[in-house]
């Protein structure tokens, strides 16, 4: 049977930023789709990240400091619960679908390192998996295909409706609305074993990682360094 017909979990993040090392968590989303799309269970998350929130990012996703402050969770109880319910999810042999999940997944590792919080690959005894990312597969499967590969430019070209882009709900379930398009138009994945998905990503990754290397390397950043770990960048001691 084809993961495709089967529940999937999906999770997504906003954030102060994009260094995984250093930004913090704003905003979180759980939830699980059923087979046909809908939205069986949810979970979302609004944190006090400790830190102010730059304009820039608040720009994105609509938080402000002053809203994350006083209305926010505190961060490291917050922390707990998405981890625990991320985790929960794969535990139950779900597959869990990130887009971007190099960055939303290495980003929660860091926070729960910041507060002392079990990991989710701890939480599960093993490496984290099976993770499956839109972006990861889309590159993969039409490489050449011209234009921008954000979620809303995905959701567009795959027939998904995102009516609140940056909204971590809205996102979450964007993101696996367009995985289970991805395998109903790509038969080769749609009806590949998870275990077989997640291996394949971890290879596309490592590759699309080297282009990227090459192109920064002819254009303005030679000195640019892309990590090619998938899903997660391995933590810097």
């Amino acid at each position: 049977m084809s993961w495709i017909s089967g529940p999937l979990v999906s999770f997504d993040l906003e954030t102060t930023g994009t260094d995984v090392e250093t930004d913090r968590i704003v905003t979180a989303a759980v939830v699980r789709l059923d087979p046909g799309g809908a939205v069986a269970e949810e979970r979302t998350w609004l944190l006090n990240p400790g830190v102010a929130i730059p304009e820039q990012a608040s720009a994105i996703h609509g938080i402000s400091t002053e809203h994350a402050r006083e209305h926010g969770a505190p961060a490291a109880a917050a922390i707990e619960e998405i981890a625990r319910a991320v985790a929960e999810g794969l535990r139950a042999g779900m597959p869990l679908v990130v887009m971007n999940a190099r960055y939303d997944l290495s980003l929660l590792d860091r926070e729960c390192r910041r507060y002392e919080v079990e990991s989710i690959s701890e939480r599960l005894g093993n490496a984290l998996s099976p993770v499956i990312d839109p972006l990861v597969i889309d590159k993969h499967v039409d490489k050449y295909r011209k234009g921008k590969r954000a979620l809303h430019a995905l959701c567009a070209h795959y027939g998904v409706s995102l009516d609140d882009a940056h909204n971590a709900r809205a996102d979450a379930v964007a993101a696996a609305r367009v995985v289970q398009r991805m395998g109903e138009k790509h038969q080769p994945v749609g009806l590949m074993s998870l275990a077989e998905l997640h291996d394949l990503q971890v290879r596309a990754a490592a590759e699309q990682s080297v282009s990227l290397q090459a192109y920064l390397r002819r254009t303005a950043d030679p000195t640019a360094v892309v990590e090619p770990a998938w899903p997660l960048i391995p933590r810097q001691r």
